[in-house]
Order: C-alpha cells, then sequence, then structure tokens
C-alpha cells in the first residue's frame, strides 16, 4: 500500500489558507517527498507523519517555492534524530544549490547523497521506489516524477515442483533471490509468474504540456499536475510563463489514460479551484481539484 499525501497546493507564495505545492509519499516505512517550499515542515506536522524516515527528496527544479524550505526541514530530521543517509534527486546544478541553502544548517546527524539528472529521463530505485525522472518545458531546467511500486508475479508451485527445486529455497526464490546450490543455478523466474500490475503515481508541476508527460504517466492510478490558471483569459499568461491551465492538465490526463487527476500548484490570484472544475469534468471526469492536506491510500488491484 501507498499512502500519498498533497502537502500543499499553492503556486509562487504561501497564503494563510492554502501552503506551497510539496508531496509526500510513504511505502514500507520509508517517506518520499517531492519538493519543499516555505512552510512545508507545518504540512507534515499539520498531517502527523514523521520526519524521522523521509529517505529521499526530489526537486522538480529550483524556483523559490519548491526549494526554501529545505534548510529548516533539514534542521527538523536531524532533530527527529535521524542518522541515515539522505538521498536528494534534482536537476544538475542541485549539490551546490543545496550546499548554498545549507549555509544556515551546516551541521547536521545524517550524510547527504546527491543524485544530479542530466538525462531527459532517468530511473532510480531505493527503499522499493521506482523513480522516474523525466524532463518537463518550464523557464529553467525542471523534471517531474513517477514513482512506482513494483510487484512481481505469484510464486507458482506447480512450476517450483515440476522443476524439482527444494522447498527451503522457495522462499528465498520469491524474494528475488539468485541460488546456487552446488548442483545448478536456481533463479526467481523459475517459480514466478509474470509481473503483476503495480501502483503508480505521476507528479507534474511547472510545465506547458508535452507529450513525454502523457508517456510517462501512462495508465497512473494517480495523476498529480499543476492546474496554474483556471480563467480562460489567462491562457496566453500561462504560455507566456511556461504553465498549465486546468484544462491542458485534464488534456494530459485524458491522453494517459489515468484513474484520477488531482490539480495543484495554483496561482495566488485563483481562490476557488472548485467553482472551475464542471467544465475541467468535461475534459476528464475523475479530475478534483487538489487541497492541502488531500490524501488517498493506494493497494494493490
Amino acid at each position: 500500500m501507498l499512502d500519498v499525501c498533497l502537502l500543499g497546493t499553492g503556486g509562487m507564495m504561501p497564503l494563510p489558507y492554502r501552503k506551497l505545492t510539496a508531496l509526500m509519499t510513504r511505502f514500507n516505512g520509508s517517506n518520499l517527498l517531492i519538493d519543499c517550499g516555505e512552510g512545508t515542515q507545518v504540512a507534515v506536522k499539520d498531517k502527523g507523519w514523521s520526519f524521522h524516515d523521509i529517505d529521499v527528496i526530489c526537486f522538480t527544479h529550483f524556483h523559490a517555492d519548491h526549494i526554501s524550505g529545505l534548510p529548516g526541514f533539514l534542521l527538523t530530521m536531524g532533530n527527529a534524530e535521524r542518522t541515515e543517509p539522505l538521498l536528494v534527486i534534482g536537476p544538475k546544478g542541485l549539490e551546490r544549490v543545496v550546499n548554498a541553502l545549507r549555509t544556515i544548517a551546516p551541521e547536521l546527524p545524517f550524510p547527504i547523497r546527491f543524485h544530479e539528472l542530466s538525462h531527459r529521463e532517468e530511473v532510480i530505485r531505493i527503499h522499493g521506489y521506482k523513480v522516474h525522472a523525466f524532463r518537463v518545458q518550464h523557464n529553467v531546467t525542471c523534471y517531474g516524477y513517477t514513482l512506482e511500486i513494483e510487484r512481481k508475479g505469484k510464486f507458482d508451485v506447480s512450476r517450483a515442483t515440476e522443476a524439482d527445486i527444494p522447498q527451503k529455497y522457495w522462499s528465498r526464490l520469491q524474494n528475488g533471490e539468485t541460488i546456487d546450490d552446488g548442483e545448478r543455478v536456481l533463479t526467481p523466474d523459475m517459480v514466478l509468474g509474470p509481473a503483476r500490475r503495480g501502483i503508480k503515481v505521476t507528479y507534474c508541476t511547472d510545465t506547458r504540456p508535452t507529450q513525454l508527460i502523457a508517456e510517462c504517466a501512462r495508465g497512473a492510478d494517480l495523476f498529480i499536475c499543476e492546474g496554474m490558471y483556471a480563467e480562460k483569459e489567462k491562457e496566453a499568461k500561462a504560455r507566456q510563463y511556461k504553465h498549465m491551465t486546468f484544462y491542458e492538465a485534464a488534456k494530459l490526463a485524458a491522453a494517459a489514460e489515468v484513474s484520477e487527476l488531482w490539480l495543484t500548484h495554483y496561482s495566488p490570484s485563483l481562490v476557488h479551484a472548485e467553482n472551475y472544475m464542471k467544465g475541467v469534468k468535461k475534459i476528464f471526469p475523475q479530475a478534483f481539484p487538489g487541497t492541502d492536506g488531500k490524501s488517498v491510500e493506494l493497494d494493490f488491484r
């Protein structure tokens, strides 16, 4: 099961009723955070989730509303007695930017490891997550992220028996281990069926709509996408500043055939996102306005 929480839904600046955009997930005792703008600590505290177990922080890009909350966040993680390494993922220049911010948070009880993205698409596997980073189209280098929890095939007792594999090895093979018993090499594919559908969440913000976004979100259980503007008269502004409208996000969701769309990263001038959903649902019926703290538990089908 994957827990997903949209910590905040605001773009550009935090508001009294809307924190800056960030996403947090929990899977098998490991937490992952995407973006960390001002106020993200408060959002995590409001949700009641743990700072200690955050193993990965992904950054879409280095605009202040997506990263300025990091120094305080790292200090809070340290105060939560974290000592395990933290992996930070983001565009090229990540280590320089984070270390500059750490001028005001120089001493931490845990090491930070950096993975700087330099290709159009990259995949990182860590703590049960398959993190697929893909480049989007903003006015600075920016990435979207697809998080997948992969699921192995079912254990096939008849195949294990026919292959004369001793039962003492079954659980080890089921867990993906390759075994040399002295006479032959036993591999998981000898006892497992085809891989089953896992869980997939795609998060994308600060971009124009692109074909790559639709490809990377294909079939996602949940697609969280920016809807900076909802007003029809602001379509030109969205194009100028490399953002998206509600309706463009809905078209992407329909093209990607996702199960559900949550809108996020609203302009500070957008007060009632829900008032615009009728037009959005005409394009993609399973579209919903994101709200601070909006959560879901996604399970394997």
